[in-house]
């Protein structure tokens, strides 16, 4: 024990300064000390944490802006012709190439129109469950073509439309589509847009509406024009010299080329070899490949292209920004991932304050009581929790998802979203990423014996045959099959079944031995009477009983059945309960019935 003199004296709290005396304890313990300066705190300001960060510059000067070809965007609601509308446009069969004929992803490709000029266009999917990636088309674009339906008219999607583009400020142009069919009202569906806030030409507006046939070409030339002349309208300039900026429109995993991302340049001209990043990636981009997959030399603003050399996948909406070398890329990224982390940290610190206010308060009411029994040491009640906890027996449906690109895996995850867990069945989704199915993905599954869903991705040849994958390419089946599954993890339900039914007509008492038994004399009115099935007694709405029949009887003969229209006398197994003139009996059977999820995904 070391004594130091006058420390009674001392406070808890007070700090020994003399390098004396702390020197002398220290020795005294047998050890050796080595003084050191304090550290000092340094506060970078604000502009050098911007020098760490990289922003899109500022507008460019007039006389460097120079005309750009517009970016238009398809959208409306599925399967009212937006691919067939671009299949006829310039020429090529995309429609054939989708799964089922509908657009799974987002596609970007550049249209030369009949005056020359070049057009982007933007095909998004058009069904609920791509909300998120028609929203990132809105924010790219600078025009929207809405195709509906002469015979369907506005539907749920055509509505989330007309408002995406209301809020993001973006000019419409209205595509009535399918004028061909018998059923087409092109009258109607102006009056519902209208309804919708669409001012359209010849109606006191000035957003332009042609009507179309995107599958026999009527009117496309029209549609072209339609569009040039917004854009001439827009006057669409942009600067091609100077650091690139971009925005990520989808992003995928080759097997055979690695990773790659399609984007839009909106300034600065893209070449090989240039540095880019984007969000929490980045890239030396190795080759530029336009819509057809043709490698090209250079992208200036308003191009679609394809970008090879990111060394993690961006993410699809992320701005695309060059920097002057690879160092400050590498630089940015650690800066990015700090400032990620810190947000991170400071959204979970709320959390780890209530956890510590829980655990103090419940430290403090054990210490009471401790106190109160004059033990040191108070035992815990119960049983003592396990180091591993076993499964709760709860049904459970455990999931891979593997897709062949970022906003396919973002469209499904956003619909498993709306599945919410609750006591019946509960979803978990085990690992989810971009590429084929690979051997960490069949480890997982064996190990939370979960189903992989791959999602127009390859999967391995040698699969164990404990792990089961199912390959999908249309979402619907996907979450139709997921459905399924969940249905099956259900308990069986208990159903009933209405038998007949009989209303009292008189109640005897006969007499067996020296008790008094109730019989209710009745008449079957509906159905059909049975002996072996259940009973209820309803008077005036009111349950009375609810069981089953000791004895039938019709003409004082034991019957297993009466039809209906037939007299019978009914005696209930509980003879306390005596049947009164009007009470009607409810004859009903039961039967186990698998049950089916109420998950309700919005298609």
């Amino acid at each position: 024990m070391l004594y130091v003199k006058g420390a009674d004296n001392i406070e808890p709290t007070s700090k020994l300064e003399d390098m004396k005396i702390i020197r002398e304890i220290v020795t005294k313990c047998g050890m050796k000390c080595r003084f050191v300066a304090a550290p000092e705190k340094s506060i970078e300001p604000e502009s050098a944490l911007k020098d760490k960060d990289v922003f899109p510059r500022p507008p460019a000067l007039p006389e460097n802006l120079k005309p750009r070809s517009p970016v238009v965007t398809v959208m409306g609601h599925v399967d009212h012709g937006k691919t067939t509308l671009l299949d006829s446009l310039r020429g090529a069969s995309v429609a054939a190439g989708e799964a089922g004929g509908i657009t799974q992803h987002i596609g970007a490709f550049t249209v030369k129109l009949e005056n020359g000029e070049s057009v982007t266009f933007l095909d998004t999917p058009g069904h609920a469950a791509f909300s998120a990636m028609r929203s990132r088309g809105a924010h790219v674009t600078d025009i929207i073509v809405l195709v509906v339906a002469a015979d369907d008219g506005v539907m749920a999607q055509t509505k989330e439309v007309i408002h995406l583009a209301q809020e993001c400020k973006v000019p419409i142009i209205v595509a009535i589509n399918k004028i061909d069919k018998p059923e087409a009202d092109i009258e109607r569906t102006k009056r519902d847009l209208i309804q919708m806030g669409l001012a359209l030409e010849g109606h006191g507006g000035d957003t332009q509406c042609v009507p179309i046939s995107a599958s026999k070409g009527t009117n496309l030339k029209e549609l072209a024009e339609a569009v040039s002349t917004q854009a001439t309208l827009m006057n669409l300039r942009a600067e091609n010299i100077g650091l690139v900026e971009g925005v990520v429109v989808e992003s995928k995993t080759d097997t055979r080329r690695g990773k790659l991302s399609s984007a839009i340049v909106t300034r600065g001209t893209l070449r090989k070899g240039c540095i880019l990043v984007s969000g929490l990636a980045h890239a030396k981009v190795r080759i530029l490949f336009d819509h057809n997959g043709t490698p090209i030399d250079e992208a200036p603003p308003g191009t679609p292209v394809e970008i090879l050399g990111w060394r993690e996948l961006p993410l699809a909406g992320d701005i695309i920004l060059e920097v002057e070398s690879e160092k400050k890329a590498h630089s940015v990224l650690r800066f990015r991932n700090n400032e990620l982390s810190k947000s991170k940290a400071e959204a979970d610190l709320s959390e780890i304050q209530k956890k510590e206010e829980e655990h103090l308060k419940k430290y403090l009411a054990e210490r009471e009581e401790r106190r109160s029994l004059g033990v040191r040491y108070l035992r815990k009640k119960g049983d003592r929790p396990k180091t591993y906890l076993p499964d709760d027996g709860k049904p459970r449906v455990n999931i891979i998802l593997k897709g062949d690109v970022h906003g396919s895996v973002e469209a499904l995850l956003d619909v498993i979203e709306t599945y919410h867990s609750n006591d019946k069945c509960r979803l978990d989704v085990v690992h989810y990423g971009v590429g084929d199915v690979n051997e960490t993905d069949i480890e997982f599954a064996s190990t939370f014996k979960a189903i992989i869903y791959a999602f127009s991705v390859k999967r391995p040849s040698n699969v164990p045959k404990d792990v089961v994958i199912k390959e999908y390419n249309i979402i619907y089946r996907l979450i139709d099959d997921l459905k399924e599954e969940i249905s099956k993890k259900l308990q069986p339900v208990e159903v009933e079944d209405l038998v007949g039914e009989a209303n009292v007509l008189q109640t005897f008492m006969i007499t067996e031995g020296k008790k008094e038994i109730p019989v209710a004399g009745s008449r079957c009115v509906k159905g059909v009477l049975k002996k072996n099935a259940k009973y209820r007694l309803i008077r005036n709405g009111e349950l009375i009983y609810d069981g089953e029949l000791s004895s039938m009887r019709h003409l004082k003969n034991e019957v297993d059945s009466i039809k209906k229209d037939v007299e019978c006398g009914l005696r209930l197994k509980d003879e306390s309960i005596i049947p009164q003139n009007g009470d009607t009996l409810i004859c009903y059977s039961t039967h186990m019935e698998s049950q089916k999820t109420d998950w309700d995904p919005g298609f």
